[in-house]
């Protein structure tokens, strides 16, 4: 955890979320992904905070010690509901939003839904748009990235992923970031993590209530039909050359879906947790592209 960052909490739809929080001024608002914590944005929280910015990053649902109901739904449009409800708890003017894997899904979603409600999007190594959607029925090398998706529906999986120590974790990891040294006590935080009661199953879920959403329920179904909608919030998107989860192919044709534009980089040397791996280079782009926003000091 950064240094001099808290720890905090609040009731946002429905559930109770924990989040860490560092810096005063305008808030941005930190999503993280699968399997990781918060903690994956230490250093562009301090980088954010030293700029005058307010970061929180919350433990997203299902991550101890946010919530881990069994009877909720983990899919994207929760998840968005999610990111919207804790805008409206945490700030009254429109947010940054940074999301990382499934917080950039959870991210694009919030986007769709209010825009008004988000200054800026920023998204990391998950796409968006008609390439990265048709990748999965398509794209042979993305099918075979994919494998954990399809691995997850199984009713094993969750004795499979905690076996040796949570070694799976730690294999897609060291597929998903090639030649990535990461530090041990990150990994380590995750395992910790996912031992908490309920959360292997919820994180699980995330997976399983994508392809077979969970039961009839209206709100969220509208929220599904929107799904695709072009974006229309001035976005940053970076991805990672090396990435071994989503390959870079499949960010082609993105800026079709950003009508108040789209920046993108590409990361050199750096796999899916390009912002762990290269925080100096991501950071940079993070704080160029926020420069029309002025924070308060």
């Amino acid at each position: 955890m950064p240094d001099n960052a808290r720890l905090n909490g609040g009731r946002a739809n429905g559930l109770e979320f924990s989040w860490i929080e560092l810096g005063s001024g305008p808030l941005v608002l930190a999503l993280h992904g699968f399997p990781d914590l918060p903690h994956t944005f230490h250093d562009q929280m301090q980088a954010l905070a030293q700029a005058g910015y307010r970061v929180v990053a919350p433990y997203m649902r299902g991550y101890f010690p946010t919530e881990a109901p069994p009877d909720v739904s983990y899919e994207a449009a929760a998840l968005a509901q999610d990111v919207l409800a804790l805008i409206d708890a945490l700030a009254d003017q429109p947010v940054i939003l940074i999301g990382h894997d499934w917080g950039a899904a959870a991210a694009y979603r919030a986007a769709v839904l209010a825009p008004e409600r988000i200054a800026r999007l920023i998204t990391i190594a998950v796409p968006y748009g008609e390439t990265w959607w048709n990748a999965l029925l398509t794209n042979p090398a993305q099918q075979r990235r994919s494998w954990y998706m399809f691995f997850m529906q199984l009713p094993f999986a969750e004795a499979a992923i905690a076996h040796n120590d949570f070694a799976f974790l730690e294999r897609l990891w060291q597929d998903w970031s090639p030649g990535w040294r990461y530090p041990p006590d990150a990994l380590q935080a995750v395992k910790d993590t996912f031992r908490q009661p309920g959360v292997l199953t919820a994180a699980l879920n995330y997976y399983r209530h994508s392809l077979n959403p969970p039961g009839d329920q209206s709100e969220l179904q509208a929220i599904r039909e929107r799904a695709g909608e072009p974006i229309p919030v001035p976005t940053l998107y970076i991805h990672g050359a090396r990435d071994g989860g989503i390959g870079v192919e499949t960010t082609e044709g993105m800026q079709a879906w950003f009508p108040q534009g789209l920046e993108m980089h590409l990361v050199a040397d750096a796999g899916h947790f390009v912002h762990r791996e290269k925080p100096d280079r991501v950071n940079g782009l993070i704080l160029k592209f926020l420069q029309a926003i002025q924070p308060r000091r």
